[in-house]
């Protein structure tokens, strides 16, 4: 009995001591197509790492951004691993507010030095790399082949603004619902004030001048949101001020749009049968300019972070480094086909011929990444870095207000005077109260 009793404490104790060990990691993602099909292949993490178990949370884009800023800031715990932008990254790293991934870093497994430069740049801080990319972007032109060569025009490879706002209105059959242009209109820093900030670029319009002075009352921000309003009011779907990524993807995929301008990490959407009604007739171009020397093509990198406020660190990495690998670029590639990797984070994936074979719209993505410079992005000086977003900690309470008020534009709320006077005095408001001007 006494045998059998000892025996019995050893089971419990080992039990208890697997349980211990056990983790559970709560991933915080966005509800887009390549993080969705991440959760989906996940189960193979979980094969090689039986002692970690996964919870999602998958939000809406400007929810996410609403929920992890808040749990980073607090060091509230809530996430083990988060998905931000190339925005937050160098903040928070700044601020001790992400792990640094120095175990992936020293990994020649991992091979760090396989990362775009330009992609790997924008996550590093003090020589520390604070997340790594899940996919890369910028953006271009996405159009319908077979409604360009019907209203007989051809596309260029580099078109200007010019072009592609005469081709929308041209196309243009909203008795039938084929709209020329589907541009993003949802509010939001990193929707619609993506798009438009990009776009302000090439019309040679910036958010500050070298003093910090906002710049919404100058005539290049004037020329740049009524090209954007009155082009989609004549182009454009109805609702457009309510429409952001997602929705001008099942647009484009029901073949409802002729022309979308938004990030190349959406090529392998609508060229999918599987996906898109339109996967047969789709082309790509640059993004448009003016011929001042920006195209309004923007430079992203959505990637997974660890914050500070984490138990579990080490699990946290594990994961990181598996979402981010070369190996599971092949394990998408072998249960999705080459077509579908997620984009834009690796030199090697560049280099490799099946996936230059199976992705058309793999030159144009990469040239257009590499084409961005954060730190000089307009045509006149400016004292920020960042292409479609200013890296500022105020950034995102003053893109969001000023998104709301270019949105309201869009739905004609208001004139597009009024929204440009509203947007000078909320951003110049906010940055007085930031200690900007002295």
């Amino acid at each position: 009995m006494r045998l059998r009793s000892i025996a019995i404490g050893s089971c419990s104790l080992f039990a208890l001591a697997a349980g211990a060990q056990a983790q559970s990691l709560t991933i915080a993602t966005v509800n887009n197509g390549d993080m969705i099909r991440m959760q989906r292949l996940a189960h193979h993490f979980i094969d090689a790492n039986p002692g970690i178990s996964l919870e999602w949370v998958t939000l809406e884009e400007n929810v996410l951004r609403q929920r992890v800023t808040t749990d980073i800031a607090t060091r509230g715990g809530q996430y083990d691993v988060m998905t931000i932008g190339t925005y937050e990254v160098p903040i928070w790293g700044a601020q001790d507010w992400l792990v640094a991934l120095d175990g992936l870093v020293s990994d020649p497994a991992y091979d760090v030095d396989d990362l775009l430069p330009a992609i790997r740049g924008g996550l590093t801080v003090d020589g520390n790399l604070y997340a790594a990319p899940f996919y890369g972007e910028s953006s271009m032109v996405m159009y319908r082949t077979d409604l360009f060569e019907a209203a007989g025009i051809d596309m260029p490879e580099a078109p200007t603004w010019d072009f592609i706002a005469d081709a929308a209105r041209t196309i243009t059959d909203k008795d039938n619902e084929i709209y020329g242009i589907c541009l993003r209109g949802k509010a939001g820093w990193g929707e619609n004030m993506a798009f438009l900030t990009a776009t302000a670029n090439s019309f040679g319009a910036r958010w500050f001048d070298e003093n910090w002075e906002p710049q919404f009352d100058s005539e290049e921000w004037k020329n740049t949101l009524q090209f954007y309003v009155d082009l989609m009011n004549e182009a454009g779907p109805p609702g457009a001020s309510s429409n952001g990524f997602n929705e001008n993807l099942a647009l484009f995929q029901t073949g409802k749009c002729a022309m979308w301008i938004d990030a190349t990490v959406a090529a392998s959407f609508v060229t999918n049968p599987a996906e898109s009604q339109v996967a047969d007739s789709v082309g790509f171009a640059l993004a448009p300019d003016n011929g001042l020397g920006k195209r309004g093509n923007w430079l992203w990198a959505w990637s997974l972070a660890i914050p500070a406020g984490t138990q579990q660190a080490e699990a946290a990495e594990k994961f990181v480094g598996w979402a981010t690998s070369k190996e599971y670029l092949a394990l998408v590639a072998a249960e999705e086909g080459w077509a579908n990797v997620p984009p834009g984070t690796r030199l090697s994936l560049y280099e490799n011929p099946e996936y230059l074979s199976a992705a058309p719209f793999a030159e144009m993505t990469l040239g257009s990444i590499e084409a961005t410079d954060p730190t000089n992005p307009a045509v006149d000086p400016v004292p920020y870095v960042g292409v479609q977003f200013v890296a500022i900690p105020e950034f995102q309470g003053i893109g969001t207000a000023v998104g709301q008020t270019f949105s309201a534009a869009l739905a004609g709320q208001i004139s597009v005077d009024q929204a440009l006077e509203t947007a000078q005095q909320q951003t110049r408001s906010e940055m007085e109260r930031g200690g900007y001007y002295r």
